[in-house]
């Protein structure tokens, strides 16, 4: 689950500098105009996995295995 978070972290973070630095959206660009709706839920997927990520700041580091 951990891994996921964080590749959904990744996948947010490119596409915000791809935004900031080249105004091109590239989940959007990806999925169209026809497909909005699920454009949208990829944001939110990718908005929960930094919520979610904030806990990692409050796990003990020693008891977090590594598989």
């Amino acid at each position: 689950m951990r891994n996921l978070t964080l590749a959904l972290i990744i996948i947010g973070a490119i596409n915000w500098g791809l935004v900031g630095f080249f105004k091109y959206d590239l989940i959007s660009s990806i999925f169209g105009a026809g497909l909005e709706s699920v454009t949208r839920i990829i944001f939110a997927v990718v908005g929960l996995a930094g919520l979610y990520a904030i806990s990692f700041f409050f796990t003990n580091r020693k008891s977090v295995t590594h598989a």
